[in-house]
């Protein structure tokens, strides 16, 4: 399990989900299982988790525990399943971003490490690749990609080399985009700079904020009276959307008050700041270094 993928702030999520032993409780991304089987070490017999996660990859890794749902499907669609299954959930966990899995199994194109196929599809059934996104978009929209989803430095350079690159030759592997992009690659930083790039290659091929808006607001209205959401970022532009929904229950961030002045957010936070790894846990999981966790739970006027 932990060389799947290990969990981030295990104890602190935990902590901070579980309230009721006997609740049933949603892993909206199950990986490797390990937040799930901490989940499950505190509920009785009648508690039970209902966990999703879209990669086939994951939903290998099932736990035997009859309390236990997979659901192989993306976490988007969290109100649908609470409806199938007839449950508000005591507590919603997402831990979000990609698995240690994911990015050291070259063959999934996650990672500038390997020479592979640029793919980075987190579930595999996806129709469209990496290599989708870099050979047929227009030059316009790749700068745009760069620009919101990795806040690249000069997106129109980056996305001006690519359109070059897939000029000559098909963009097809990690290691053609590695080379297309040589000429803006500081040395012995080159790291950082494709660390975004490749991070808003992936957002784009998984639609991942359409995503955490849809799973936000499924989430909201899948909470029982009493329940927590528990989130997970690892980047600034998931943190400020799961931020701004907490506060105004939108992502945009755009405040509206009802006829009495009373906001109109479905959820207010748990902890006003967000909680961060510890020193300790950095050194021994460096993935864990941005990692943001953010607790919510019902707004008494939204009950």
């Amino acid at each position: 399990m932990e060389l799947y993928h290990k969990p981030v702030m295990l104890e602190e999520s935990i902590s901070a989900l579980v309230k009721n032993p006997n609740g049933i409780y949603a892993d909206c991304t199950f990986g490797g299982g390990g937040h799930t089987a901490a989940i499950l070490s505190r509920l009785h017999s009648k508690g039970g988790v209902i966990a999703f996660d879209r990669d086939s990859d994951a939903i290998n890794n099932a736990i035997s525990d009859p309390r236990l749902t997979l659901v192989h499907n993306n976490f988007r669609f969290i109100e649908n399943y609470a409806a199938l299954y007839g449950v508000k959930f005591d507590g919603i966990l997402a831990d979000l971003g990609v698995s240690s899995h994911q990015f050291d199994t070259a063959e999934r194109g996650f990672s500038f490490r390997f020479d592979a196929p640029l793919d980075m599809r987190m579930g595999r059934e996806s129709k469209i690749t990496a290599a989708d996104v870099v050979n047929t978009y227009p030059k316009e929209r790749l700068e745009q990609i760069f620009r919101l989803y990795g806040e690249v430095d000069f997106p129109g350079r980056v996305a001006a080399l690519v359109d070059a690159a897939r000029a000559e030759k098909e963009i097809l592997t990690t290691g053609d985009l590695n080379a297309a992009l040589e000429k803006i690659l500081p040395q012995g930083a080159e790291h950082k700079v494709l660390a975004k790039i490749y991070q808003a290659l992936r957002i784009e091929v998984n639609e991942e904020m359409r995503s955490l808006e849809k799973f936000l607001e499924g989430a909201a209205r899948s909470l029982a009276d009493d329940g927590v959401l528990v989130v997970i970022t690892y980047h600034s532009l998931e943190d400020r959307m799961v931020k701004n929904f907490i506060k105004t229950g939108n992502v945009e961030g755009t405040v509206k008050e009802d006829i009495y002045g009373n906001v109109e957010a479905p959820l207010e936070a748990v902890n006003r700041k967000p909680i961060v790894p510890s020193e300790e846990e950095i050194s021994s999981n460096t993935r864990a270094r941005s990692a943001k966790l953010r607790a919510a739970k019902l707004r008494r006027t939204a009950r």
